[in-house]
């Protein structure tokens, strides 16, 4: 019998992030988390995609912190689209910006099948290891594209998002291009990020900050949530 992974160790503390997140995921869906995690520990000796080295680390800062934002996420997204649109969050287009080693692009993918997530990067490694996972995971949902988001081509996405890639009013310039018409901003954050906020120009309107519970993570994390302001019909 083969070894196991080094990260299939880590099955009982995923699915108790899991569980405590009140996340409903299939053995499938575990069986990839688990596999995206191990094939971020193998590039990482190499390719330097994160600082973090410790299997138990990148579980609790990368894995649990993305998944932690799962059910806010489908909660403001419902909000947002209204009962009438609601089921359109099962087919969205969505661009994570800045996407490291794929965080939160790739948790993204692997829970929401429907979603066709594209992940951008300007360090060619890092969009050449997303594609790779893509392929070894068999994930058709998830694509990589090595550029500045400001050059990107792809589009239009109806939600972009970013985790510690910028402020948010660079995240939002540089990225506002890339946006359907009734697209939106999801910036993750540490603690609510009080300057950024007052420094975003005025056609931008912030209309949701979450605070988010990490499993495991003594520090404050939360979600922004922006869109363009609408022109109100006269």
């Amino acid at each position: 019998m083969p070894p196991e992974h080094p990260a299939h160790s880590l099955r009982e503390p995923l699915t108790g992030v899991i569980a405590e997140l009140e996340l409903l995921a299939a053995p499938e869906s575990v069986d990839s988390l688990l596999g995206y995690l191990d094939l971020l520990q193998r590039w990482n000796a190499i390719y330097n995609l994160t600082a973090v080295r410790d299997p138990q680390d990148m579980l609790r800062q990368h894995l649990a912190d993305c998944l932690a934002v799962i059910a806010p996420m489908v909660r403001q997204l419902d909000s947002v689209m209204g009962k009438a649109q609601g089921s359109a969050r099962h087919s969205l287009r969505v661009l994570d910006v800045g996407s490291g080693g794929g965080l939160p692009g790739v948790v993204l993918a692997l829970m929401f099948p429907g979603w066709q997530v594209v992940c951008v990067d300007a360090v060619g490694k890092k969009a050449a290891f997303i594609r790779q996972v893509a392929v070894e995971l068999g994930l058709r949902n998830l694509g990589a594209e090595h550029a500045r988001v400001e050059a990107l081509k792809a589009g239009p996405f109806d939600v972009i998002t970013s985790r510690a890639f910028a402020s948010l009013d660079d995240f939002t310039r540089l990225s506002r291009a890339s946006m359907a018409p009734h697209g939106v901003w999801m910036a993750m954050k540490g603690k609510a990020p009080t300057d950024e906020l007052a420094a975003l120009p005025d056609d931008i309107e912030v209309f949701h900050v979450e605070p988010l519970s990490v499993p495991g993570l003594g520090a404050e994390r939360c979600l922004v949530w922006m869109r363009p302001k609408r022109e109100v019909p006269r």
